[in-house]
């Protein structure tokens, strides 16, 4: 038998057994027995796996299967007419509706899921960390304090400078100034975080574009300490968008301190009359101008009395 010979015999489709196929009521009263009264739907078609072994496939009516179908695979032994159950099992079709893919618990967080009481475990190789300042590591060789430079101290009756701290007072001061930590940001956190705050506070913002000046200018900035400090702050007015954010200094909002003047309020005008002198003013013009007649003689008018 030649090579070619034995590679199409082993990708050769198997038949459709003529038994198996027609054991069509076998596996309905199969899957009626497997799932649900009324569950199992219409037949849809018949697959064969090898020699003798074929499945059948009916619809699956239950709610939330769309697509759905029950498999249920028959066989029977060569030269026998006898046809056999071999497993009854609930399989998605090609248009069937489908869970999403599972994602680890780290990849689907987001920010803002923590809640009260949630936990959030860091990994041991995270690479935003790195090992801080415990005081448990060694000191350099060359350091006062090292074991290598004690032995040396007292092979050579020598004695160390009174102004060189102890390893206890370093810690004292480690802990005060909040550097004695298992852990801090490592290069890689820190620039996550930078980006991770320009682009949600940064210049490119459509806030910041509007503004009329930048942060690095307002005198609600409070500024950050470390080597973020020389990009970063912090937003303390209570009606801009970013307070109590961190903020970069080219972003800006119309809050900004040196934005705007407030307008003085209109104060009213003096008044136009001067109510502390009086202008006389005649009822009369006088008799001397020529503009009045002169008045009769009251003895002499006749009064039309007879």
């Amino acid at each position: 038998m030649s090579a070619a010979t034995t590679r199409s015999r082993a990708r050769r489709t198997p038949a459709l057994d003529r038994l198996c196929a027609e054991a069509v009521d076998l596996a309905r009263e199969a899957a009626d027995e497997a799932a649900a009264p009324g569950v199992v739907g219409e037949y849809v078609e018949a697959v064969a796996e090898g020699d003798r072994v074929v499945t059948h496939f009916f619809e699956c009516g239950e709610a939330g299967y769309r697509g759905w179908r029950w498999a249920v695979t028959v066989t029977r032994a060569s030269r026998a007419k006898a046809v056999t159950l071999d497993e009854t099992v609930l399989l998605p079709g090609p248009d069937a509706l489908l869970a999403p893919e599972w994602v680890p618990w780290s990849e689907r967080l987001r920010p803002g899921d923590m809640g009260p009481g949630d936990l959030l475990p860091t990994e041991a190789d995270d690479l935003r960390l790195e090992p801080g300042y415990t005081g448990e590591d060694e000191p350099p060789p060359n350091s006062a304090v090292s074991e290598e430079m004690t032995d040396l101290a007292d092979v050579e009756d020598v004695e160390f400078v009174p102004r060189t701290p102890s390893r206890g007072a370093i810690a004292a001061v480690a802990d005060e100034l909040g550097m004695r930590r298992a852990r801090v940001l490592s290069r890689y956190g820190l620039h996550v975080a930078a980006d991770r705050w320009e682009e949600a506070y940064g210049a490119k913002t459509p806030m910041a574009q509007a503004a009329p000046a930048s942060c690095v200018s307002c005198g609600f900035l409070l500024r950050l300490g470390g080597s973020l400090g020389q990009a970063f702050g912090v937003c303390g007015n209570e009606f801009s968008p970013a307070d109590g954010h961190v903020v970069s200094l080219d972003y800006g909002c119309g809050g900004h301190s040196e934005a705007a003047v407030m307008p003085k309020p209109p104060r009213p005008a003096p008044p136009v009359l001067d109510s502390m002198a009086a202008d006389e003013f005649p009822l009369r013009p006088p008799r001397d101008s020529g503009s009045v007649p002169e008045t009769p003689d009251p003895t002499s008018e006749d009064l039309g009395h007879s």
